[in-house]
């Protein structure tokens, strides 16, 4: 088990994000998905791809839209991951729950225990995106870090 204060350096390419802690268990709960191995020898930057909307690509996007299937699944991932983390650096079971209109508004939180480590409200999550691997990497470590400091904080509640 780590700490909080085990926390991995930021990348500085996308390269670097590659191997990155988090995107690592992004990209094995994406591969996990694979049931008929489709996915097999894609290569981890293929995978990921789809979570890189960069500035042109979100112009395109419009602000009223409804989101699709494989956006909601890169969503659930996503937030699938960060729960895998906190898991890995707590040593605390984590479970990530989304409840999402057909509009794409809704919210997702993550649990550990009794306590509630993520609480984030969704809107236009049909422009669900970074600008990078590494924006990638560095904003589910940041979620990942404030929920293992909640779970420091309360570790009572987080057991139970």
């Amino acid at each position: 088990m780590t700490t909080a204060a085990t926390i991995a350096a930021e990348p500085a390419t996308d390269a670097e994000a590659l191997a990155h802690p988090f995107l690592r268990s992004l990209t094995a709960l994406i591969r996990a998905q694979d049931r008929f191995g489709a996915w097999e020898k894609k290569p981890d930057e293929e995978l990921l791809a789809p979570f890189i909307v960069d500035k042109e690509a979100r112009k395109l996007i419009p602000i009223v839209g409804d989101p699709d299937p494989d956006l909601l699944a890169r969503l659930e991932w996503f937030y699938g991951a960060v729960a895998l983390q906190v898991e890995k650096q707590t040593g605390v079971m984590s479970a990530p729950m989304m409840k999402m209109s057909h509009e794409g508004f809704g919210r997702m939180v993550v649990t550990a225990g009794r306590l509630l480590v993520i609480n984030k409200h969704l809107r236009d999550v049909h422009r669900f995106g970074f600008l990078s691997l590494v924006k990638l990497a560095v904003e589910g470590q940041k979620m990942v870090d404030d929920a293992a400091a909640w779970i420091a904080k309360y570790p009572q509640v987080a057991a139970e």
